[in-house]
């Protein structure tokens, strides 16, 4: 990590303090970000929404206005990586690594996209990574709009849904839940790196 960067890095990945301080803006722009932008890829969405259920479940949010907010935010998010990788077509498949965009990445999306279809939108959702850039390749690989923005908000109210009330049902089972977020923070992040796991195995045997 560039030594610089390590203090932003620090206040990013300190979800509870980082939803404290920006509270559903700070949640709002981060999840558009990392559906909607290459750079995204980095910023850490389901723990994020987790740790926002277990503070709605302690009160700090309101847990309608989490849902419907971050919810938007998921789908504007896919919208607008659908519309870049529309606009770029077969030229983003050749664009070279930046320090904001890293070809592997994108080439891992397509690979799951060519295996799965429309339904890498809905899926994609739950996977690191795979969730930034899923919404480019399916733009520039000209999947159907209408078949595109289905999966898209069907995919954006689960992932939502199931990572705020994941977190909101803990809150509200274990009692200060929220005083003890980094260890749900770190479960969530193995378990979610599982599937990047899986695939990475399954491609050394090829």
């Amino acid at each position: 990590m560039i030594p610089f960067l390590q203090p932003f890095f620090k206040i990013l990945y300190d979800t509870s303090g980082l939803i404290q301080w920006g509270g559903l803006t700070a949640i709002f722009i981060i999840v558009f970000a990392e559906t909607g932008l290459f750079f995204g890829f980095f910023l850490p969405g389901d723990s994020l929404l987790i740790t926002a259920g277990v503070l709605a479940a302690a009160g700090y949010l309101n847990l309608l206005h989490l849902i419907v907010l971050a919810t938007v935010a998921a789908i504007l998010g896919d919208q607008t990586g659908y519309a870049i990788g529309r606009q770029m077509g077969k030229l983003l498949f050749r664009k070279k690594d930046s320090f904001l965009f890293k070809h592997e990445h994108l080439e891992r999306a397509k690979e799951f996209y060519d295996r799965h279809g429309g339904k890498t939108i809905l899926v994609a959702r739950f996977i690191p990574i795979i969730r930034t850039f899923a919404p480019p390749v399916a733009g520039a690989s000209e999947m159907k709009y209408r078949t595109f923005v289905v999966f898209n908000i069907l995919g954006g109210m689960f992932w939502v849904l199931s990572t705020v009330l994941g977190g909101y049902f803990l809150g509200k089972v274990i009692p200060n839940l929220e005083h003890y977020i980094n260890l749900v923070i770190f479960i969530v992040v193995f378990v979610s790196f599982i599937p990047i796991a899986i695939e990475y195995l399954r491609r050394r045997k090829k």
